[in-house]
């Protein structure tokens, strides 16, 4: 249990971190990016959903007994992103510099992979 508190508790403080200055960062991403964001509500959308999770990772750091259900999505959410990053550098879509970011969801979604079958499924 302790390892899914340490792990769930760097992913939110991390994310809670890291997320919301991307709020004032769409038009230098634009720039600084191969082509321009065209559609902000997907990229705004992005970062609330992201956002939002970063709060249920704090949930979950919590009471990881009581909400070992939501480490399932939890993990879906971590290695989607880090597939994506993976998928879209091989395609020369986006820069390799992303896929240090992909990386980190990458090792996080194993740790909570791990957090989920070292949790029990319910308290003693």
């Amino acid at each position: 249990m302790r390892f899914a508190r340490v792990a769930f508790w760097i992913a939110a403080v991390c994310g809670l971190l890291i997320i919301p200055p991307l709020y004032f960062l769409f038009d230098s991403i634009g720039r600084n990016n191969p082509q321009p964001i065209n559609h902000p509500v997907f990229f705004y959308g992005f970062v609330g959903v992201t956002l939002a999770w970063q709060i249920a990772f704090a949930f979950i750091a919590a009471d990881p007994v009581r909400f070992r259900p939501l480490m399932i999505p939890s993990i879906f959410e971590k290695l989607s992103y880090a597939i994506a990053v993976i998928v879209l550098v091989s395609q020369g879509r986006v820069h390799k510099p992303a896929l240090f970011f992909g990386g980190v969801d990458l090792l996080l979604g194993i740790f909570f992979t791990a957090s989920y079958f070292k949790t029990p499924v319910r308290a003693a």
